[in-house]
């Protein structure tokens, strides 16, 4: 496709930019196949912002007349002196929940800049999209992709060898598309067992190891004769399941497990609950009742009340009980990911560090399945209908973010990590989070053609940026409370473009500095 063909006014002259905790500014606007540029034309100043246009959830036009202060999110801006009732006005809503506001001179100039927006931000073909065109100088192609493979992992955990294999069945992704094409499974159960199982799961996602316990050799997700099915699904949804030729393990087969229902939302529920939350985060009426209203009906915390606990209890049922478990949810893809990523931050010490963080995230979302283009297509301004968008992977890091609050010498990450993670997973200058499956990946070639956000987070500047200085290792398993007194907003990513937050920010930052110091004097 020529992206030129989408751009029919590159460039405009005199446009004011509003945009939070920045004061309004006169400047030059520029429209490329995947940036918006805008360049303060204040020689003082020499501001610019550059916004990937994948990052654009929505754009609303409406002149200038009929636009004063949108919604109050500017207060104190005010209207150009060249406005004129021929002027347009774009209201840019991004998926990191910035607001942007321009104010373009000439209408027709306003329309073909809102229309190449929307065309250039909903690209569907995926090798059209900015990894496979990112280019930074500091990283090679030929750079090594990824920090482990299934093969590496298998490898590295010896103790694994006695009981479990690392099969290839899906070397070719025709068993499981949405598996890599080598997975770990009990050396039991040949290939062929394997087939015929993944012929009764959805999307042929038969059990696989994603975590084995080193103390006392239990694992999730199957093992021992004995043991818990952990079911994200209601009892009730298991049923009708059941009743159209799925539903769940057959007694005669698990006659030794008991099975914990523990309901998850999904999907679209998910998905809204986003959007009533991003709304309310966003009201500026100064009424409280008001305000814990609409956080009450958004039901968000209530979402990661339910996946702590849950995740609490897969790993009680391991680390407590010396059982293995077995997870089991509707596609596979979602909340059975999210409550195993979790129960191993909580239980494993080794998934705490910074690379072992982004290692288990690897491993349990990209590699495993997590459909990233199709969950992260839109956020919550989007006024496109709903399909199969859902933000479970923004829901397990706000969960992580509690950890993080609650254990702040616990995780050897900061909270700008979780930050950068979220805006990536939306729209990214990296390969990391493209495609739905590996297989999808591999067809694209993505390994080859684009560069992989973890590395790039390992490297020395960043890593030094995205390091939690009050670290300290902890063997022992870190138990979440779950309790509506101990979970919080995750203020720094739902409200972040705010000055309250933003002042926050500067003081943390300043203690993070003095921490640094005072480590490297102590050091000397």
């Amino acid at each position: 496709m020529e992206f030129s063909e989408h751009i029919k006014t590159a460039n405009v002259e005199d446009v004011v930019l509003q945009q939070p905790l920045h004061p309004p500014s006169k400047g030059t606007l520029c429209i490329t196949s995947h940036h918006l540029l805008f360049s303060d034309r204040e020689e003082r100043s020499g501001r610019q912002v550059l916004l990937l246009l994948r990052n654009i959830d929505a754009v609303e036009k409406s002149s200038v007349e009929n636009l004063v202060n949108y919604f109050g999110l500017f207060p104190n801006a005010g209207r150009s002196d060249r406005a004129t009732e021929s002027s347009g006005t774009l209201v840019i809503k991004c998926k990191d929940l910035r607001v942007l506001q321009l104010e373009i001179p000439g209408m027709e100039q306003c329309l073909n800049i809102a229309q190449s927006i929307e065309t250039l931000s909903c690209l569907d073909c995926v090798a059209e999209m900015y990894p496979f065109f990112y280019r930074p100088s500091n990283a090679s192609l030929r750079d090594q992709w990824g920090l482990s493979t299934p093969e590496r992992h298998y490898t590295e955990m010896e103790a694994l060898h006695g009981r479990w294999r690392l099969s290839t069945v899906n070397q070719d992704y025709s068993v499981c598309p949405s598996y890599p094409p080598a997975v770990i499974v009990p050396k039991a159960i040949g290939d062929d067992a394997l087939k015929k199982a993944a012929k009764f799961r959805q999307g042929g996602r038969f059990p696989v190891l994603c975590y084995y316990h080193r103390k006392n050799g239990t694992a999730a997700i199957e093992g021992s004769d004995k043991g818990y099915i952990i079911d994200t699904r209601s009892a009730q949804q298991a049923q009708q399941a059941r009743m159209m030729g799925g539903g769940f393990e057959s007694k005669s087969c698990y006659s030794g497990w008991k099975r914990l229902h523990r309901h998850m939302e999904r999907g679209k529920t998910l998905q809204e609950s986003l959007i009533k939350l991003v709304e309310a985060c966003g009201d500026k009426s100064p009424n409280m009742d008001r305000w814990l209203s609409k956080l009450e009906n958004s039901k968000w915390l209530s979402h990661v009340q339910t996946a702590l606990s849950t995740a609490g209890l897969l790993a009680e049922c391991v680390e407590r009980d010396g059982r293995s478990v077995l997870v089991h949810g509707s596609e596979g893809t979602g909340s059975t990911l999210l409550i195993s990523t979790l129960a191993q931050l909580i239980m494993d010490p080794s998934c705490r560090t910074l690379e072992g963080f982004l290692t288990l995230l690897e491993r349990e979302f990209v590699q495993a399945g997590h459909p990233f283009q199709q969950r992260c297509s839109h956020s919550a301004f989007s006024h496109a209908r709903l399909q199969q968008e859902c933000p479970v992977f923004l829901l397990l890091l706000d969960c992580v973010w509690q950890l993080w609050y609650q254990f702040p010498l616990a995780l050897g990450f900061s909270e700008a990590l979780l930050l950068r993670l979220a805006t990536e997973a939306y729209s990214s200058d990296y390969g990391t989070f493209l495609c739905n499956s590996d297989m999808e990946r591999c067809a694209l070639q993505v390994k080859g053609k684009t560069h992989c956000l973890f590395r790039v987070l390992l490297k020395p500047r960043e890593r030094e940026q995205y390091t939690n200085p009050l670290y300290e290792p902890n063997e022992l398993a870190i138990w979440p409370s779950v309790h509506p007194q101990s979970l919080q907003l995750w203020r720094g990513f739902f409200l972040r473009w705010t000055q309250q937050t933003h002042h926050l920010e500067l003081v943390q930052e300043d203690i993070r500095n003095m921490v640094i110091e005072w480590g490297k004097l102590a050091l000397s």
